[in-house]
């Protein structure tokens, strides 16, 4: 699961930051909107915790130009007002919950937990499609016909990522990226080696569906021609 934490005031931020990667999520910071906003429209991240006092940007701004790029991640407002008027604002403009300044921890983790819970049902149920296989979304397994073939996390989320973008170049930064976060320092080549795995996979299901590697960009999953 993934998070992103927009929170100028910094000694805040690295506390939650360290508070929800024990919680087992990967975070992201920023201390301004409109980092903020270029990091939120990565389109990555399950979760935003947003405040609305920040400065280059406001909250509201930010929350905003996510909203208008359809950008669907749940988005948490920490706010130091407690008026009605500024929660009605956030929630009018996009926001999925919010919470007033001073908060106590446990109450935002309950928070983020229930957001991600109602994100993960959306389409817990759901597999999704290509071709002659298909992607169980709950069991993480690639099937074909009565055939199927158990998915490791990473397997998993990078066959994700190409199933819903399936006949468009996904870039491997991209991959890097949603999988394993900005701040990771694995080799640039890692992709290619789970990229390996699946073609392997696809291959043992006797699948027409193939992985094609568009050199110096990323990858495609179309068909065997």
């Amino acid at each position: 699961m993934r998070l992103l934490i927009i929170e100028d005031e910094k000694s805040l931020s690295m506390a939650l930051k360290e508070l929800f990667v024990c919680e087992g999520f990967l975070v992201d910071t920023a201390f301004n909107g409109v980092d903020g906003l270029d990091n939120a429209l990565s389109g990555i991240y399950d979760i935003i915790i947003l405040d609305v006092t920040l400065p280059k940007m406001n909250g509201i701004e930010v929350l905003q130009e996510i909203r208008r790029n359809r950008i669907s991640s749940a988005v948490l407002m920490l706010t130091a007002k407690s008026e009605l008027e500024d929660k009605i604002n956030g929630l009018k403009s996009g926001a999925d919950d919010y919470l007033t300044k001073p908060f106590v921890t446990e109450e935002l983790i309950a928070r983020v937990w229930a957001l991600s819970r109602r994100n993960t049902m959306e389409y817990v149920n759901e597999t999704l499609f290509y071709s002659d296989i298909e992607l169980d979304r709950t069991h993480h397994e690639l099937k074909k016909g009565v055939m199927r073939i158990k998915l490791s996390a990473k397997e998993y989320q990078l066959m994700e990522i190409l199933m819903l973008n399936k006949e468009t170049v996904v870039k491997r930064d991209y991959c890097i990226t949603k999988i394993w976060g900005y701040e990771s320092d694995i080799e640039y080549n890692s992709t290619d080696v789970y990229i390996s795995f699946l073609r392997k996979k696809l291959t043992a299901l006797k699948s027409k569906a193939v992985i094609k590697s568009v050199r110096g960009v990323g990858y495609v999953l179309g068909e065997s021609e």
